[in-house]
C-alpha cells in the first residue's frame, strides 16, 4: 500500500492506494458480453431507422415488396402520437427487421430498401 498527500483547493488529504496483484485482479467482475452483430445490409441499400423510441403499431411493408418514395412503411407510436415512417426512395424492401408490437429505440434499423 502506498500513501500519497493530495492537495485539493488548499486542503491536504492523505490517500492510501493498494496495489492489486494478478490473483486479486482475476476476481474482478467479467466484462459485459459483446453486442449482437448488426443485420447485414445489401450493397447500395438505403437504411430506414426509427427516428425516436416507441412501439410499432403497424407494418405496411413485407420482404420483397416494391415501394415508392413517400410510401408509408411503418406506424410508430411515440408519446401517444402515431408517426408515419415513409420510404426515403424507390426500390424493393430487401429486409424488414421489426414486427407489429415491437418496441424500438431511436436509431433501430426498421428495414432496408434495395
Amino acid at each position: 500500500m502506498k500513501k500519497y498527500k493530495v492537495n485539493v483547493n488548499g486542503t491536504v488529504y492523505e490517500v492510501a492506494i493498494e496495489l492489486m496483484d494478478g490473483a486479486a485482479a482475476a476476481a474482478a467482475p467479467a466484462a459485459a458480453p459483446a453486442p449482437a452483430p448488426a443485420p447485414a445490409v445489401p450493397a447500395g441499400g438505403e437504411k430506414v431507422s426509427a427516428p425516436m423510441p416507441g412501439t410499432i403499431l403497424d407494418v405496411r411493408v413485407q420482404n420483397g415488396s416494391p415501394v415508392k418514395k413517400g410510401d408509408i412503411l411503418f406506424i410508430l407510436e411515440a408519446m401517444k402520437m402515431e408517426n408515419e415512417i415513409m420510404a426515403p426512395c424507390d426500390g424493393t424492401a430487401a429486409s424488414v427487421s421489426v414486427s407489429k408490437g415491437a418496441t424500438v429505440e431511436s436509431g433501430t434499423l426498421l428495414c432496408v430498401i434495395g
